[in-house]
């Protein structure tokens, strides 16, 4: 078995082309055929504190080939059987559990779903659980309500993986797109060939929060940011507006009051790709292989082999990598 393996605390990652597969548990034995890097594959890789586990193969998502499932009880049993397609986003993989960076994976089997018949694997694990996150944020505004007839919405954080899709996804369903980054002048062009309709600086955003209401710019809003950026998010909202939080790059803290929410009606959704219920997952990556244009997917990605992976880490964290890194296992 191939592997990136942290192997204690502090260690540096590193790449084993004979792992001990004797370290993997689950339900669900695969073959891992692709994975993705996320902003917490950097994390782990840097040893910045979301390994929970150690030893540990990082890897937040993976595509697999079901090899045996065994192990599996009840439902799950007659869901999978050995040449199924599946896809993994979360569910403690990558973090507490041995995760997609390596070439055998073991894995929960009610957290599986089965990969979507138009979607390769290799489309899928360029998704990954940065475009799987995106949809469950647009999902969140469809279930309030949010119609392109509304208004604008803001996407920050646009040209990171999430942001990316979700500009892609929500342009797609017709809305008009507003894109907030930091490299408005390197991925301006970018955002628009994805579907923005204008591309805004995040200072505008990010620099101090200003008034608990501000003037009403967005009718809805997907944030990956947080802190000051989404403080002036929910003071900017319309009333009766949503703004869908998924990230924190600017920070955890939230520095706002209640007015928001009780003067404009503004709700804030909460979006966490981890732990959703299988249902959610099952509908969000159907929606992903019916919704996001395969061509856009295809120019967003970038692909590394699991060999380049670890130097790949510093560049992530640093905001140097724009859209998707697909991880190629056996590279």
């Amino acid at each position: 078995m191939r592997a990136i393996l942290i192997e204690s605390e502090g260690a540096a990652p590193r790449l084993l082309e004979d792992a001990d597969e004797s370290l993997l548990t689950g339900d669900v034995a695969l073959d891992v055929l692709a994975s993705g890097l996320n902003y917490k594959d950097g994390m782990a890789l840097a040893g910045t504190g979301i390994a929970r586990t150690h030893p540990l193969i990082p890897g937040i998502d993976l595509v697999g080939r079901v090899t045996d499932s065994a192990g599996s009880t009840g439902a799950a049993a007659e869901r999978f059987s050995a040449g199924d397609l599946v896809v993994l986003n979360g569910d403690g993989i990558g973090e507490s559990h041995h995760g997609g960076f390596a070439t055998r994976a073991r894995v929960r089997a009610d957290a599986l779903v089965r990969l979507p018949a138009t979607l390769s694997p290799e489309r899928a694990a360029a998704i990954g659980t940065a475009g799987f996150t995106a949809m469950l944020a647009v999902l969140a505004l469809e279930d309030a309500g949010v119609t392109p007839e509304d208004g604008d919405v803001l996407v920050t954080g646009a040209s990171g993986g999430a942001g990316s899709i979700a500009v892609a996804l929500l342009a797609g369903r017709g809305f008009r797109v507003l894109a907030s980054t930091g490299r408005v002048e390197a991925s301006g062009e970018y955002l628009r060939e994805l579907g923005a309709a204008e591309v805004l600086d995040r200072r505008e955003l990010s620099e101090e929060p200003g008034r608990p209401l501000q003037s009403q710019r967005f009718a809805a809003a997907i944030d990956g940011v947080g802190s000051t950026t989404l403080a002036n998010v929910l003071a900017q909202t319309a009333w009766g507006g949503t703004v869908a939080a998924y990230g924190m790059a600017q920070g955890p803290d939230l520095s706002t009051t209640v007015i928001p929410f009780i003067l404009r009606g503004v709700t804030l959704a909460g979006i966490n790709s981890g732990t959703c219920p299988l249902p959610l997952r099952e509908r969000a990556w159907d929606a992903l292989a019916s919704e996001l244009d395969p061509e856009l997917l295809d120019g967003m990605t970038t692909s590394i082999g699991l060999s380049e992976l670890i130097d790949h880490a510093p560049r992530i964290l640093a905001g140097q990598i724009r859209g998707r890194t697909l991880v190629e296992v056996t590279q």
